[in-house]
Formats: C-alpha cells, structure tokens, sequence
C-alpha cells in the first residue's frame, strides 16, 4: 500500500489585524511633494475609519499565512464529483494575462477590440464544432447563468409559435439547478424517475409528455455517473409534441470528441467553461457557462451577437426575437481565452483523450472500491461513480466521518449526499489529470479508513484530527448563522 500522506509541520494561529497593529507603524512611504499642500473642504473628508497600523512585513506575512490554510488543485487531489475539479494548465492563464486582454476596456471602440472579439468569436465556433450545435453565445456568466438561458430561449420559442406551454419535465438524476432556472421562467418542474438501472426510460417520459409541456431538462451523463442511453428515442418522443430537449452540459468532460448532443437530438445547452475547459473553478468564480442551439433556435441567443464581416468583428443588438442581454457586457473574458487556449493546445484529438481517461480513471476507481463500499449501479460509469454507505452504517459511521477522515490524510473530501437518489451517496470524479499513483493512493486510503472504522468509529466521528480547524457543528451553522461578523 503506498504510504499515505498525512499534513504535518507548523500551523500557525492568525490574529485579527486589528489585534496585530499599533497606531503609527505604517507599511509604505509616500512620496516628496512637488505641489503644496491645500486644506480639503471639510464637508469631503471621510469619517475616521478603525483601520489598523500595520508594517509591510506584518502585511506580507499575514496573506501568506492565510493563504497557506488554503486547499486546492495545486494543493492536491480533488475528486469532487460533478465538478470536474481537473488541474489547469498554467499555460492557459498565462495568455489570459496578455497585456492586450488583461488592459482592454470593455467601453472600448470596436476598432480597438479587434483581437478579442476575435478570440472570442473563434471559440463560439470551436465550441459550435465540439458540441455538433448550431450557434454558441459566449455571455452567460456561469452554468446555471447558462440554463436560465436555456429556458428564457424555451420560452420565446413557444411564444413565437403561439404555444402555451408551463411544464419542464426533470429526472431525478439531473443537476439541482435545474429546477430552479424552469421556475424562474415560470415553469412548474414535473418530476421524473430514473429507471432500476440508473437512466431514463422511453415510457416514462411518453406518459408525462403533453402538449403543455415545453420539454425536458436532461443532465447526460447523468448525475450518477451514466450515460442516458435512450437519449434519442427520449428526443423524438419530446420533439412529437412539439417540446424541446435541453442538455445540461456540465459533465460534458466525459464525451468530448465522442458525442455531439446536438447529433442526437439536443436542442439547447449550457457548458461550463469552468469545468470541461479547464479555468479556475470554486469559491463561486469566476466561471462561463456558454448556451448552444440548434439553427431553430438561433434567432433567440442574447445579444449582442459577434459578427465576422471579412476580417473585421463587430457586435450586433439587430435581433427582435433574442431574449435579450444577460450580462452588462459580453461575457466573462478572462475565463473564455483560458478556455480557447486550453481548445487550441489540447487539438481535436487531446480533447478526446482527455474523456478517454476521465471515463477510464472513473471506471478505475468504481472497480477497485465495488467491494469496499455499497455501488447501487454496478455498471460501467462515465466521468464519476457513485457509492453509497449502507454498509459503514451497520458499523457505526457515515459517508460525512469518511469524508472528514479524508482531510487527515491530505485530500478534498468528494462530493457526499448527491445525488439525493442514493442514500448516504459518495460521489467520486477523479478527471483526466490524476495519475495512477494519485488514484491508488485515494484507493488506498479510502479503504484504511474503512479498516479504521470498522474498529473504531469513533476515531472517525472526531475526524479530521489534523487539520487546521476541527469538525464544525453544520447543523447549527446552517440553522443559526451569524451574519454580523461576531
């Protein structure tokens, strides 16, 4: 087994600033004055601030330490499932730091933005190539800014048909968003249930379809981890009615190069750029969360659209059936030339291998851990697998102490208790940029805390043991937050 990584060395405790300074230390100097000095008018002075004196060594040290608490994928391993938390090249965020990006205003004239709008309109095309759609904008901010799109586009379609529509049809294995964007379009969300094997069945769908139904919201693969195999019977039952099929596109890291959704009947979707186009992702930003058509639906995209007319670019707001603008400007720009940078370097063929291994390191996992944890679908999975704790719970411990213990020895806990399908559910992603020793040292760890709880749960109910904070009490935090800084 390979030796397990166990964070040792000095943690360092962190004061508040204000706790730290003492009045007169500063940390800069300004410099000479070549004009004299002029009283300012009293009514344009600030009111005096509590802000504490601080050297600029107390300054630089301080952000050091705190951020030195931080974990993340240049830390170490992240399997969060349905995130595809994957490492990010660093080449990618060296051309986002191009001087020409980073200082180019978006109130700049057209003739000044050349070269951005370039960029981007080359990688509405790419992403038109790689998903089999039609049309691409770049200006939903993140995914589920990219699903309220989607549905806003649902909307304006039936309309423009005269079709009433208020119902959206939603598995029980799509993302949890998605609800929420059909409710914010006015839509009531009618449940789905998957089948035993995990995936959507023809007849479910055929016996909830109706004419007042604008069509179904279908994460693919699905939350589970598999791949809705009936997708194409799925869309001609939808389409019979008059409905429209949306594909979640957040897992789309497992069937780049693979699958077109828009050759098997897709209609819309979102992608997360943040995910499957490896930028930075977590903390809530930044993300990009582009939304694709097919030619139907290509006179609702929001505008502004990019416009190639020659070799110049331009933004065009002509379109009176667009749903209109989602964002004050067009799209997040740092994010989408990692992306395009990330297309260009990977080509055509990276891109698939990248599915290749993800959907292999997954399949890696699930049978290596089968015997160790509950799998409620033994199957072949795509991108993540899922298992669940029906058997730690007969010895005293849970999905959320095997999640905590995993931070003792120096990985991201995973995603738990999603999807809410499985009860007590471990999701693990490993992604496509972990290496085998990476993965055999998760294996190897999540089975040690299996042995540790099978003879001491409660070992595991105090976990993690190592870490710079203890366990917090969720539940209290969660019922009774504290929003006033105390």
């Amino acid at each position: 087994m390979n030796k397990p990584m166990t964070p040792k060395g000095i943690v360092q405790e962190e004061l508040l600033l204000w706790e730290k300074g003492q009045k007169g230390k500063v940390g800069y100097s300004m410099p000479r004055q070549d004009v004299e000095s002029a009283a300012i008018d009293s009514s344009l002075e600030r009111a005096e601030l509590d802000m504490p004196d601080l050297s600029e060594v107390e300054v630089v040290r301080h952000y050091t330490r705190i951020s030195q608490w931080n974990f993340g994928l240049d830390t170490g391993m992240y399997p969060l499932g349905s995130c595809t938390m994957k490492y990010n090249p660093k080449t990618n965020d060296k051309q986002a730091s191009l001087p020409g990006f980073t200082k180019s205003h978006p109130l700049l004239p057209i003739d000044c933005a050349q070269g951005t709008l370039r960029v981007m309109y080359e990688l509405e095309k790419q992403l038109e190539e790689i998903t089999g759609m039609d049309a691409v904008s770049l200006q939903p901010a993140a995914g589920a800014h990219g699903e309220l799109a989607g549905m806003l586009i649902f909307d304006a379609y039936h309309k423009s048909r005269n079709s009433t529509r208020t119902k959206i049809l939603i598995p029980d294995t799509a993302h949890g968003t998605n609800p929420a964007s059909a409710a914010l379009c006015g839509y009531e969300s009618i449940p789905i249930a998957s089948g035993e094997d995990g995936v959507l069945h023809p007849e479910q769908v055929k016996e909830l379809m109706d004419e007042e139904t604008a069509g179904i919201m279908i994460t693919n693969p699905n939350t589970l981890g598999l791949f809705e195999e009936h997708i194409i019977e799925i869309s001609e039952i939808v389409h019979e009615k008059g409905g429209l099929i949306y594909a979640d596109g957040a897992n789309m890291n497992a069937i780049m190069g693979i699958v077109k959704p828009g050759k098997i009947g897709v209609d819309v979707m979102h992608l997360n750029l943040h995910k499957t186009f490896s930028t930075p992702h977590g903390g809530g930003g930044p993300g990009a969360g582009p939304v694709c058509v097919n030619e139907k639906l290509k006179p609702f995209l929001p505008v502004p659209r990019i416009i190639k007319e020659g070799e110049s670019y331009r933004l065009d707001e002509n379109e009176a059936q667009s749903i209109g603008k989602l964002h004050a400007f067009y799209g997040n720009v740092g994010v989408l030339i990692r992306a395009y940078s990330y297309i260009l370097t990977m080509g055509a063929e990276g891109l698939k291998k990248a599915s290749q291994m993800a959907v292999l390191n997954a399949n890696y996992i699930m049978e290596a851990l089968k015997d160790t944890f509950h799998l409620p679908f033994d199957k072949d999975c795509m991108h993540e697998c899922v298992f669940s704790d029906r058997d730690q719970k007969e010895q005293g411990y849970t999905t959320l102490d095997i999640a905590k213990r995993l931070i003792d020895y120096g990985f991201h806990p995973p995603t738990i208790y999603f999807p809410l399908i499985v009860n007590g559910a471990l999701m693990i992603e490993p992604t496509e940029t972990e290496s085998k020793e990476d993965l055999d040292r998760l294996i190897d760890v999540l089975k040690l805390i299996v042995r540790e709880g099978s003879e001491n749960p409660d070992q595991l109910h105090a976990a993690p043991l190592h870490s710079k904070r203890r366990r917090l009490d969720e539940v209290t935090a969660a019922r009774k937050p504290c929003l006033t800084g105390c």
